[in-house]
């Protein structure tokens, strides 16, 4: 089992467990409102998303983990890598992405869970390109872009729904500088 632990989590594969947490923090409109349409996501749509991401782990060898706290255990969302098939331009890229509850946020999770992953990605997957997708006005996952050193690869629109955003992306020469 694919396991990364930090200072202060755990990064690790989906349990049963973990869906009502994770459904949870789906819920929220202010988590969700940067993510696809902003949306809300229910239980069983929950379920089907860590399924997708479960699936991804066994045909990519890489996906969204969940990520927890290793002091207390708790669930406070997810970080990982994904095959880009949101935003077709950008394959066959692999996109790091984050969603975490919001009492979580301006605490450094977001920064420390998604630094993992990018090490993972560049040293222990052997990606050449890591890419981020960030709505433009998402300014708090913009500044975890900058701290993660993506730069600014192109402006793109959403191409279902139409709205602004921005396409990062670090390659490993740039990652080991």
């Amino acid at each position: 089992m694919t396991e990364i632990r930090t200072p202060r989590l755990l990064l690790r594969r989906w349990t049963d467990d973990d869906l009502a947490p994770m459904a949870e923090i789906n819920s929220d409109p202010e988590v969700m409102r940067w993510i696809g349409d902003g949306s809300v996501r229910d239980l069983d749509e929950t379920a089907e998303d860590i399924e997708r991401w479960e699936e991804e782990w066994d045909e990519e060898g890489f996906g969204l983990f969940a990520v927890e706290l290793l002091a207390s255990g708790e669930l406070i969302g997810s970080v990982g890598l994904s095959v880009a098939g949101d935003l077709p331009e950008v394959l066959p890229d692999v996109e790091i992405s984050w969603r975490l509850g919001a009492q979580f946020w301006g605490q450094g999770y977001a920064s420390e869970a998604a630094q993992a992953v990018l090490e993972f990605a560049l040293q222990d997957r052997g990606l050449d390109r890591v890419v981020a997708v960030n709505r433009m006005g998402n300014d708090e996952s913009e500044n975890v872009l900058r701290k993660l050193d993506l730069v600014l690869d192109r402006e793109t629109k959403h191409p279902e729904h139409g709205f602004a955003l921005n396409v990062y992306s670090i390659d490993l020469t740039e990652y080991e500088a």
